[in-house]
């Protein structure tokens, strides 16, 4: 029994935005007794859909900024708990960006923070969600400059155009009082509208060494957790393994220098 491609083919010229054509294509060909080709026609419109759907991957990834190479494929997932593991695949969906809900990621150096969200973030990209990855610093200093052009409000709407803004190291804010201010009216700006994903090696009981008064602190802190994910990397750091690995072992050490000349 063959499946009737009609309701198909409706669903897909609105999603191209063509409304008229949604509605009159299929009754005017079965009307003309030309229902043998609506197959091919279906056939065409998934072919477009698909083209659309990557040259829209494409824009998405370019202006997203993320790291090429920094993919849940590259991602080391065994040396990650179970449960973090589990919950960056659960994450990739996308679908926490409905209810603007917050990513905060937090370990220590090298343990695969910023791998982790940046593999999320392409995920998200695939699934056609809009995506910005930054070092916090630099975005400050970006949001630093718009102010000073008085232009602050536009920057904030440039940025509100992405379901999800990655600020990566928030503990490197330079932490100057201007600074920790257009950090703070940011992340004011997006709450409970637009998601953010912060990774940062400085638990919440340090953030004052970013934001300094305790006020601001509690109130950033209280922004970002209402609605929130913590994802915690207790793990230890890659370099440090890696240096490990390519270190001689005692004995090898040992062997070496008695093969040296004194």
């Amino acid at each position: 029994m063959s499946i009737d491609p009609g309701p198909r083919i409706r669903e897909l010229l609105e999603t191209f935005k063509l409304p008229t054509t949604a509605e009159e294509l299929v009754p005017r060909l079965s009307a003309a007794g030309r229902e043998d080709a609506l197959p091919t026609v279906l056939e065409v419109f998934e072919l477009e859909a698909e083209d659309r759907k990557q040259r829209r991957t494409t824009r998405l990834r370019r202006a997203s900024r993320l790291p090429p190479g920094k993919t849940l494929d590259t991602l080391e997932t065994k040396r990650l708990p179970r449960r973090l593991s589990q919950q960056l695949q659960r994450l990739a969906q996308g679908e926490f960006l409905d209810r603007a809900v917050n990513l905060l990621a937090f370990g220590l150096p090298g343990t695969g923070k910023t791998h982790s969200m940046c593999a999320m973030g392409h995920a998200l990209i695939e699934a056609g969600h809009s995506v910005l990855f930054t070092p916090a610093y630099k975005l400050v200093q970006t949001l630093l400059a718009a102010k000073r052009d008085l232009d602050l409000p536009r920057a904030l709407r440039k940025l509100d155009n992405f379901e999800l803004l990655i600020l990566d190291d928030i503990g490197y804010v330079q932490q100057s009082g201007i600074e920790t201010e257009v950090l703070f009216t940011l992340l004011a700006e997006r709450y409970e509208r637009r998601s953010v994903a912060i990774t940062s090696n400085l638990v919440f009981s340090e953030w004052d060494q970013i934001f300094k008064n305790p006020l601001t602190t509690a109130a950033a802190i209280d922004r970002l957790v209402h609605h929130s994910e913590i994802l915690e990397f207790d793990v230890t750091s890659y370099r440090t393994e890696a240096a490990k690995a390519h270190q001689p072992s005692s004995k090898e050490a040992t062997q070496t220098a008695r093969r040296e000349p004194r």
